[in-house]
């Protein structure tokens, strides 16, 4: 089962892929853009999580956000 959990719209946005309790990837967004805290939806990061993993967005089991 994978996971994509998400943190965004605050400072310091994220993802971070999860499969069967495993860690596979996890990325801030201003790795990508080079925005020091960038608080944007992480799409950069989601993306990476997605390909680092080798799966697409229909594999995934649940999509979580941290408010």
């Amino acid at each position: 089962m994978y996971i994509l959990g998400i943190s965004g719209l605050y400072h310091d946005s994220a993802a971070a892929l999860i499969r069967d309790g495993e860690i596979i990837a996890a990325a801030q967004e201003e790795r990508f853009t080079r925005v020091k805290h960038d608080a944007h939806i992480p799409v950069n990061a989601m993306r990476y999580c997605l390909r680092q993993g080798g799966i697409t967005s229909g594999d995934l089991e649940a999509v979580v956000y941290y408010d």
